[in-house]
């Protein structure tokens, strides 16, 4: 669905701007006439069949007819308009919040007097402005809103789609203490692992520092989930009633001061006595080992000598 705008100054177009991608609704007008044939000719036989035995065989060949056309065209309008469905689901956050406003303000004007619309519309607007605990709740889920459409930008501008050009479905999205998360199903053609290497361009698309993906279900490899982050919630500094509890008259010990080793002095460290070893001596004529030692010998009471 795309829409020209007319010449300006200089005979110069515009553009154009498109709302639904042309491949996208070739696709969906594909995928509706074969849902229309599939869907009129299996409700035909099956209402056919059951009418049947209830009226003549050609009264139920018509009426399973009708039947099958009129089914099959309400499931052709329900996948030719999917692509305005999607869409519309995408901008449904801000659709609710004009028309809730809208309708809002009308009520109000009509039926409260000048002076007290302007102060309802004084506090409506002042408290959250004035509150820093609602001003911040109200700024995270303006982010949340911001952030699914970034990621749309980031599957429709540099990551790969499947042939018909449908993009992933962006579920919803919650505001957490260092980012948003946001729960996406895959179409077919993508997976985790086509994501991970696009992580750093994600991030950069929508305004973050960095961004997570892991799997949002373990029997489902489409179901995952974003975790766009924004600020470091580790390294901040946190006010701690503790220091309140120390009694400030308590007696504080003294301490002396001790030098804490910095190196290894090594001639501080005692060598170790090596044990001693027996001398050896040279292979007799016969080519035999040599013998033990005579102190050996000594000690068992023995003479080698008599033993060889």
């Amino acid at each position: 669905m795309s829409k020209s705008t007319p010449r300006r100054g200089f005979g110069k177009r515009s553009g154009t701007v498109t709302v639904i991608e042309a491949k996208v609704h070739r696709s969906a007008e594909r995928d509706a006439r074969m849902a229309f044939i599939i869907t009129a000719i299996v409700v035909w036989l099956i209402a056919m069949t059951v009418a049947s035995d209830h009226m003549h065989p050609i009264l139920a060949f018509m009426l399973g007819a009708v039947i099958g056309l009129i089914t099959g065209g309400i499931v052709w309008t329900i996948v030719r308009i999917w692509p305005v469905i999607r869409l519309i689901w995408w901008w449904t956050p801000e659709i609710g919040t004009a028309v809730l406003l809208t309708y809002g303000w009308m009520q109000l004007a009509d039926h409260t007097p000048a002076p007290v619309t302007l102060v309802v519309l004084a506090l409506v607007v002042g408290i959250p402005a004035a509150v820093p605990q609602i001003r911040r709740r109200i700024v995270a889920v303006v982010w949340c809103v911001v952030v699914r459409h970034r990621l749309r930008v980031c599957f429709s501008q540099f990551i790969v789609a499947n042939q018909s050009g449908s993009l992933p479905l962006i579920l919803w999205a919650r505001p957490t203490p260092v980012g948003e998360r946001v729960w996406v199903y895959l179409r077919p053609g993508l997976s985790q692992a086509d994501l991970v290497g696009r992580l750093d361009k994600i991030a950069v698309t929508c305004h973050a520092s960095s961004a997570l993906i892991e799997r949002a279900s373990e029997g489902n490899a489409a179901y995952l989930r974003f975790d766009i982050k924004r600020r470091e919630v580790l390294n901040r500094q946190v006010n701690s009633h503790l220091p309140s509890l120390v009694d400030p008259d308590i007696t504080v010990m003294p301490r002396q001061p001790q030098t804490v080793p910095t190196a290894l002095d090594l001639p501080d460290v005692p060598a170790e006595s090596k044990p001693t070893t027996a001398a050896k001596t040279a292979p007799s004529a016969n080519g035999r080992k040599p013998a033990a030692s005579s102190a050996a010998g000594a000690e068992s009471g023995d003479d080698i000598n008599d033993w060889i």
